[in-house]
């Protein structure tokens, strides 16, 4: 785009209420939060199980500071990786009951680095067409032909795997889908992954710390846990309350990550204060299982109040309860109506979600008390839902 395209390129997003800003917090992530200077009660984050502002985390990291400093200077091939580094991988490993485990900056940079190392030009990567973005790019970078399928559709999904000659093929899913809150089809999709000879790369960002007592989406299908055609990442940025990624399996395809990942080899390891951190982060998430019971109950709360006054709620029963508007301009009508009452639930609009799709993505975590939950149903009550139906039909 040339740079007298850009001024009304962004008038054309304002007019499809698609233009977007950064909202400011001042305050540490939390269930009360004040932004852009005004309180609200925030159903908003992804800090699942209340981790983001946790003592115990907060004290490792002060201690991580103290100890390695605040950089780490280097990539980790060069003189980056810290012993923090290390022993969070070895603890991350035993944690997921696998031979091994690599860290990265973020989920976006594990999933390119996946990817890009397990697949190329003559190979082919299959991917849900409701993936994140960075699953998305990952599969464009690595030049494979990119089969997308029809949202948790096997019959789709295998007959694009009958069809397709390929070298190396990859199956690559979210294990939880994040605008939707629901999951994969985690045994079916191995069952077509075996079949066909495929890698299974699962990207848990939203399952890893919540499913499985903890541990992931792995441990709900416990065929996935070391199955040697299964990849699996998992993000510490939500759940576990920090910032980065895991990606975890055998020991010979960590080593390969380590040779052939360009978005791990050639960019600045994390900072040790932040590895610490993380490694706080699994024990409380061991050692503090009420936290998930707690997000549980709030989750059929919210649930059962949808259902008795039908709300447009998708199916999920995961802490991501998205409530389908539709319409561009009527889902953000919806989350200034909650802002007004103090909530702050955001507006998920195209491209991140469909055409036609746009809603309210509500975000629970196990620091919300059932006084927040109950405030948030007399506030979702408060929106006029036939209406929003109404508009759902028409044009964006």
């Amino acid at each position: 785009m040339q740079a007298r395209q850009i001024a009304a390129a962004l008038n054309a997003l304002a007019d499809e209420h698609r233009l977007r800003r950064r909202p400011v917090l001042d305050t540490p992530q939390g269930p009360s939060v004040t932004i852009d200077g005004a309180r609200y009660l925030a159903f908003a984050s992804n800090d699942y199980l209340g981790l983001a502002n946790h003592p115990a985390l907060a004290e490792a990291m002060r201690d991580g500071v103290a100890r390695w400093g605040v950089g780490s200077g280097a990539s980790h091939l060069v003189a980056g990786h810290h012993a923090a580094h290390e022993a969070l991988e070895q603890e991350l490993a035993a944690w997921l009951g696998l031979p091994a485990a690599l860290t990265f900056g973020s989920g976006y940079s594990a999933n390119l680095a996946v990817v890009t190392s397990l697949v190329g030009r003559g190979d082919a990567v299959f991917a849900d067409r409701v993936n994140h973005a960075s699953l998305n790019d990952a599969c464009l970078l690595s030049r494979a032909a990119f089969k997308r399928f029809r949202h948790n559709d096997l019959e789709h999904l295998e007959s694009l795997l009958a069809s397709t000659p390929a070298a190396t093929r990859l199956i690559a899913v979210d294990a939880v889908y994040s605008m939707d809150g629901d999951e994969a089809p985690l045994y079916d999709l191995l069952t077509l992954a075996e079949r066909y000879d495929a890698w299974l790369y699962l990207d848990d960002a939203h399952g890893f710390g919540v499913q499985g007592d903890g541990r992931g989406s792995l441990y709900e299908h416990p065929r996935l846990a070391g199955h040697p055609l299964v990849v699996y990442m998992a993000t510490l940025g939500k759940a576990a309350g920090v910032a980065g990624a895991c990606v975890a399996g055998s020991a010979e395809l960590v080593q390969w990550l380590v040779n052939t990942a360009r978005s791990y080899i050639y960019t600045t390891a994390q900072p040790p204060a932040v590895a610490e951190a993380c490694r706080a982060a699994l024990k409380v998430i061991e050692n503090e299982p009420e936290r998930r019971s707690t997000l549980t109950n709030h989750i059929a709360r919210l649930r059962e109040a949808g259902r008795a006054r039908l709300w447009p709620l998708a199916a999920s029963r995961t802490p991501i309860q998205p409530i389908i508007i539709g319409c561009n301009e009527a889902v953000l009508d919806c989350a200034a109506r909650l802002r007004e009452a103090g909530l702050w639930v955001p507006a998920i609009r195209p491209p991140t979600v469909p055409e036609g799709s746009a809603r309210l993505r509500v975000s629970l975590t196990a620091a919300h008390q059932e006084a927040d939950i109950d405030r948030l149903i007399d506030a979702l009550d408060c929106i006029d839902w036939e209406e929003s139906r109404r508009r759902r039909a028409l044009p964006a």
